[in-house]
């Protein structure tokens, strides 16, 4: 299991949440435990007691915990940072775009451009979003309100008006 971005991920949410990035301690824990090693290992590997690998940690998942919103422990720590990762939805390659809501979403880069200028009067109100990279766009309202955003987060993400996401079922 490649380590390096979700740590990296991690890292990121917790700098953000909390202004201090993880520690080195922090990072071996969370690596170690991705690894399904005990404390003792964790604690040997970075050169601490297993005592304190073990309290650190325990703050650590809480942390987590108040972060994302729901309860971590070291057996599901695994599945929750993939679930969270794969908030991360990349439609295209402008940088990311944070949005910190409590418990809704970590990060999503809506789209590969900006938004152009407002449309002409002559064009029809509800232009027509099911062709080239709109369609992908489309694709996504779904899985977005599946992960708890409003259709007003939805339409500010993607670039979409808020009336042809509010069309969608």
């Amino acid at each position: 299991m490649d380590t390096a971005p979700i740590l990296q991920f991690v890292d990121e949410v917790i700098s953000a949440k909390t202004g201090k990035p993880l520690n080195d301690l922090q990072r071996k824990i969370i690596e170690g435990i991705l690894k399904r090693q005990k404390y003792s290992d964790i604690a040997d590997t970075y050169g601490c007691t297993a005592g304190h690998a073990k309290d650190v940690g325990y703050k650590l998942l809480q942390m987590l915990s108040d972060v994302f919103g729901e309860q971590i422990d070291k057996g599901n720590i695994a599945s929750v940072l993939e679930r969270q990762l794969n908030l991360n939805i990349n439609l295209g390659d402008r940088n990311t775009t944070n949005f910190w809501d409590s418990n809704t979403i970590n990060y999503i880069n809506g789209c590969s451009e900006l938004p152009t200028s407002t449309p002409y009067k002559s064009q029809p109100a509800t232009p027509d979003y099911q062709d080239g990279p709109n369609q992908v766009k489309i694709e996504m309202v779904g899985k977005l309100r599946q992960l708890g955003l409003k259709d007003e987060q939805i339409a500010e993400v993607l670039g979409l008006a808020l009336e042809v996401v509010k069309q969608m079922d």
